[in-house]
């Protein structure tokens, strides 16, 4: 049975955004908006009283702001996060009487009629008010109280005085909300730092820094690496994991099940007698080293990001100290990973399932607070999907309650729902299926998805045309230039995005085998040495476009992507802007590696604020070229092995004064 609700005579519901009924909460970074709309309505016709209420978390009392009407009983307001943690937001309504005496007061004067009762209910309802008030206020409202209530002044003077600015202003300091409705739940926002938002990642094993060909590398090469990584505008630093690796069924060239004298092994096969998820590789270095190459990296402008990858090796300590981790097989070994038909020997997953997962569960956490204390606040998380949604919400929640400036970039290749629900769970960025979106409509709709529905609150996309472990068909046969429009893709459609170098800029394209997106001799099981200087390098055409992503705030945010018509199937036009509309970018990718590709580009005007009857300038901001459009269509040209993109700043046409155009 429906509990009474007494006077409570306002219903609100339909709060946005909330996601799957307030369970999860929503993410902003620093500075960002929170716009939040509902659905409050009540019986009859009076005037609503309709609030936005937030708070930090750790605060007691609450902010308000008014919610405006948008029509159709739906209301809108927002606030600012200001501050890093959490934000708390509701939503509160309540009949304003004094509103709808006004209003009614307002239309019958309008008719004709006479009023003087209705003067007499006006002057008991501000008198109301007034013992609310206190101070100055309340003697002002029982003034007003009184001069409304004189008999002996005409109904014109007391009307007057009742629909004026001034009584209006101060009665609706001290609403009566005594039957007010608060919407049933509190909705919360998580607030991470800009880095959250905007970040641009470079991706490199240490190992393989070394200058000299065949040896293993140092945190000391790394250091000595960071200006050529600096030089091309990436502010995160990512390395795989820096443990030291076990050597028990240790993989060799090429994935091979049998490791050579000289096989370094996979880094993801952690742990050996030198320790496990807290130590570091003995080759590498020490652990003043790596704290040494964390403050080099901030001192280029750099942040380094860890790989944690919770899976051991079968030389890991916890395979010893805590045998009870791991499933045991009937013959009395530790079970090893399978991806049936893929065995991989090297590697004893985590039991998530044990009897003693709470000590599991502290151990991971205590992993977490070891690389942090050493200056670490990016985190990449290795197939997460492979362990419990409950420990990440655990984990996460706990170290952002400490330590809230830290990023956790989930690497979840798997099911849509289960990318989703680790991000909802805490994840501050995700790895998404964006290296397989090749086509016109596939990107449309992708990324429509990503940027345009409920998806966006919650799933921050961080794009990466290729990693370690993904060298796509497009890759493969499409050159130099599938990898240079696959990097303006990346860093234009998401504001967060990163490449793994220098497998990237080199253009290493070649697979294992056929259909196969391994790479023939992989990084992951062996020492590469890399010819940074190489002239075909893609290195300055990446800082060109990091450049303009740092100098132009519209490629900083996600959520104002827009596509737009092109008449060829081959080129996709999109654009973002910033919220002013100071900041205007219109991007056009040849999507074909091979062949040259051009057509006529419908450009929304009215949705990025141009006018039809003016022209304005379009600035590509790849080659400096300088463009004078007009109107909607315009025609595009893209030569994939000269030029397979285009990055436009529009500016407006303000005026003309003798021969020279002035642009916004």
């Amino acid at each position: 049975m429906q509990e009474a609700t007494g006077p409570r005579r306002v219903v609100v519901e339909g709060v946005t955004p909330e996601i799957d009924g307030g369970r999860f909460p929503i993410k902003r970074a620093c500075g960002e908006t929170v716009v939040v709309e509902a659905d409050v309505f009540a019986d009859g016709h009076d005037v609503l009283g309709v609030r936005l209420a937030y708070r930090r978390e750790q605060d007691a009392h609450w902010a308000e702001a008014p919610m405006e009407p948008l029509g159709n009983d739906r209301w809108r307001a927002s606030f600012e996060v200001s501050a890093l943690g959490r934000y708390r937001y509701t939503v509160l309504g309540w009949v304003d009487h004094f509103a709808t005496w006004r209003r009614d007061l307002a239309k019958k004067l309008e008719a004709g009629q006479r009023v003087p009762v209705e003067l007499l209910v006006g002057a008991r309802l501000i008198q109301e008010t007034g013992r609310r008030a206190s101070g100055d206020d309340r003697a002002q409202l029982q003034r007003w109280a009184d001069e409304l209530g004189r008999q002996d002044r005409s109904d014109a003077d007391r009307s007057r005085l009742a629909l004026s600015q001034d009584v209006q202003q101060l009665v609706a300091r001290y609403p009566d909300r005594s039957g007010q409705t608060t919407y049933d739940r509190e909705l919360t926002v998580v607030v991470d730092r800009e880095k959250a938002r905007f970040s641009t990642w470079y991706e490199l094993f240490p190992r393989s820094c070394s200058p000299i060909p065949g040896r293993h590398g140092t945190f000391k090469d790394c250091e000595a690496r960071l200006p050529y990584v600096a030089s091309m505008g990436f502010d995160v630093l990512y390395l795989p994991p820096i443990h030291p690796i076990g050597t028990t069924q240790r993989k060799g060239r090429n994935n091979s099940p049998d490791a050579g004298p000289g096989d370094p092994g996979s880094p993801w096969a952690i742990g050996a007698e030198e320790g496990g998820h807290t130590a570091v590789h003995p080759e590498l270095g020490t652990l003043e080293d790596f704290r040494r190459l964390v403050a080099a990296a901030q001192s280029h402008g750099l942040e380094v990001a860890l790989d944690i990858a919770f899976q051991c090796s079968p030389d890991h300590p916890y395979v010893k100290e805590h045998r009870e981790w791991f499933r045991i097989r009937p013959d009395g070994t530790v079970q090893y990973a399978e991806n049936p038909p893929k065995k991989y020997q090297d590697i004893y997953p985590l039991d998530f399932e044990t009897a003693a997962w709470q000590a599991l569960w502290q151990e991971l956490e205590r992993v977490f607070r070891f690389w942090i204390a050493q200056g670490v606040r990016i985190f990449r998380v290795d197939n997460p999907h492979t362990k419990p949604f409950g420990l990440w919400e655990w984990v996460i929640g706990r170290i952002q309650r400490d330590h809230p400036d830290t990023i956790f970039l989930s690497e979840a290749f798997t099911r849509p729902k289960v990318m989703y629900r680790l991000a909802k769970l805490g994840f501050s960025q995700s790895y998404n299926y964006f290296p397989w979106r090749n086509t016109k409509s596939e990107l449309i709709g992708y990324f429509t998805e990503l940027t345009r529905t409920e998806v966006r609150e919650y799933l921050r996309p961080n794009l990466w045309p290729n990693t370690p472990d993904i060298l796509t068909e497009y890759l493969q046969h499409g050159g130099r230039p599938a990898f240079m429009s696959r990097l303006v893709l990346a860093a234009t459609l998401g504001a967060s995005y990163g490449i793994y170098g220098p497998a990237f800029e080199l253009g290493e394209h070649r697979p294992r085998e056929a259909g196969s997106e391994e790479y023939l001799d992989s990084e992951k099981y062996e020492i590469k040495h890399w010819a940074i200087d190489r002239p075909d390098s893609l290195r300055e055409f990446i800082g060109r476009v990091n450049r303009i992503r740092r100098e132009n705030p519209a490629l900083q945010h996600d959520w104002s992507l827009r596509f737009h018509p092109v008449d060829n199937e081959s080129l996709l036009a999109y654009s973002k802007q910033t919220a002013d509309g100071s900041n205007l970018i219109l991007v056009v990718v040849n999507l074909s590696p091979h062949h040259r590709h051009s057509g006529w580009l419908d450009v929304d005007l009215e949705a990025l604020g141009l006018e039809a009857e003016r022209p304005f300038q379009a600035q590509d901001l790849l080659t400096d070229a300088y463009y004078l459009w007009q109107g909607s269509r315009n025609y595009v040209s893209l030569d994939p092995h000269s030029a397979p993109a285009q990055i436009f700043r529009l500016r407006r046409r303000l005026r003309t004064e003798r021969d020279f155009d002035y642009f916004l």
